[in-house]
């Protein structure tokens, strides 16, 4: 038996060793700021990645662009895609890069189940509230569902009810065929990710000969991208009044986003939808093919122009207050006129003598108003 000070000292390593190897308590995980990031990631950026592959691609191929063994012209399309993701994570969470480089396997797939773990939990948590809430968005005003929707069941959604399945049904599709109805009602036909529904639409009406016209701008997305990003409160206009900051604003989001907006359509489309349970994998709802054909579609360099009115009309509704604090003043502005003075003087090319002369204004003339009392 060793003495009382190796005694102590051999309880003292081994707790240290306990605290070393013992996993993250559900606490810790749960608040580890990995997981925020990896919320947002998935919200904005991409709901649908494999974050282990992302990372640990990612990582060896920057490494070896560093290092001069290939360059970003030796990518392919994918890759160089890949590498726009890995970049977009890296900007999101401070630290994560140096993080990446100098830590060990095991941290790498700490940090990916972290992220990993904040996508399906933002993902989950949208699915629950919008589930509830979108059915007040379907109801028309000052009339009710017939039949009623419950608000936590899904079972007569989706294509068995005349509301949702009316939202629900491809733009391609006649809903008011009967036959129509009855084959997506059944099951017989099952619209894939690739034959978009109504409910995206401005007023949920489809223009065929020019189907970008009102294409994402319907008020049913609208609602929910407030919901989601920027409060419940906010949906209904007005000031928001949730007692703690959006996620948007926790974020530092003030622009809308290609992804969250593929994000939004996604969740509301699996929200009218009769499937019980998210799922990636889920051929039914397929809501993977339906979110990665939204955001191919707003990352085509051949309808940069469309893209571009869609995020000036999404950033109009959602951050009107960005969108004002970015716009130009009048010329003849003063603070113009002031801006073209500093410019003035910074050349070289600055007056003052012939700036008062031109203007009438020099400092002689001063207005009665200001000058005092005038004397009798």
């Amino acid at each position: 038996m060793g003495s009382p000070a190796e005694t102590v000292s051999i309880h003292r390593i081994l707790a240290e060793l306990s605290t070393v190897l013992t996993p993250p308590t559900s606490h810790s995980v749960r608040t580890d700021p990995l997981v925020g990031h990896g919320r947002h990631f998935g919200r904005t950026i991409r709901t649908f990645c494999r974050i282990h592959t992302l990372i640990t691609n990612g990582l060896s191929r920057a490494m070896q662009i560093e290092l001069g063994r290939i360059t970003v012209h030796d990518l392919g399309h994918s890759e160089i895609a890949e590498q726009r993701l890995y970049s977009s994570l890296l900007k999101l969470s401070p630290g994560l890069e140096e993080r990446l480089n100098t830590g060990s396997d095991q941290d790498s797939h700490y940090v990916a189940d972290m992220i990993t773990k904040g996508i399906a939990s933002a993902r989950s948590d949208d699915t629950k509230s919008l589930k509830s809430v979108v059915v007040d968005w379907i109801t028309p005003t000052n009339r009710v569902l017939s039949p009623p929707i419950q608000r936590n069941v899904k079972d007569n959604r989706g294509f068995h009810h005349p509301r949702t399945g009316e939202l629900l049904c491809p733009v391609n599709f006649d809903w008011n065929d009967e036959k129509i109805r009855r084959d997506l009602a059944g099951g017989h036909l099952i619209p894939s990710g690739d034959l978009w529904p109504r409910f995206i639409y401005r007023y949920f009406e489809y223009n065929p000969q020019d189907p970008w016209d009102g294409l994402l701008r319907s008020s049913l997305l609208v609602k929910a991208f407030k919901h989601v990003f920027t409060s419940p409160s906010s949906v209904h206009g007005g000031a928001s009044k949730a007692t703690r900051s959006s996620n948007a604003r926790i974020h530092g989001m003030t622009t809308v986003t290609i992804s969250s907006l593929a994000y939004i359509a996604t969740q509301v489309r699996f929200a009218l939808s009769d499937s019980p349970a998210f799922c990636r994998t889920d051929l039914i709802t397929d809501s993977e093919y339906f979110y990665n054909l939204v955001v191919e579609l707003l990352e085509d360099e051949n309808e940069w122009v469309e893209v571009d009115d869609l995020l000036k009309w999404w950033n109009q509704q959602i951050f009107p207050a960005q969108v004002q604090h970015n716009r130009s003043v009048h010329g003849e502005s003063v603070i113009a006129k002031i801006k073209e003075r500093r410019a003035l003087i910074n050349s070289g090319h600055w007056n003052a003598g012939s700036a008062s002369a031109s203007t009438g204004s020099g400092r002689s003339a001063t207005p009665a108003a200001e000058s005092g009392p005038q004397q009798g």
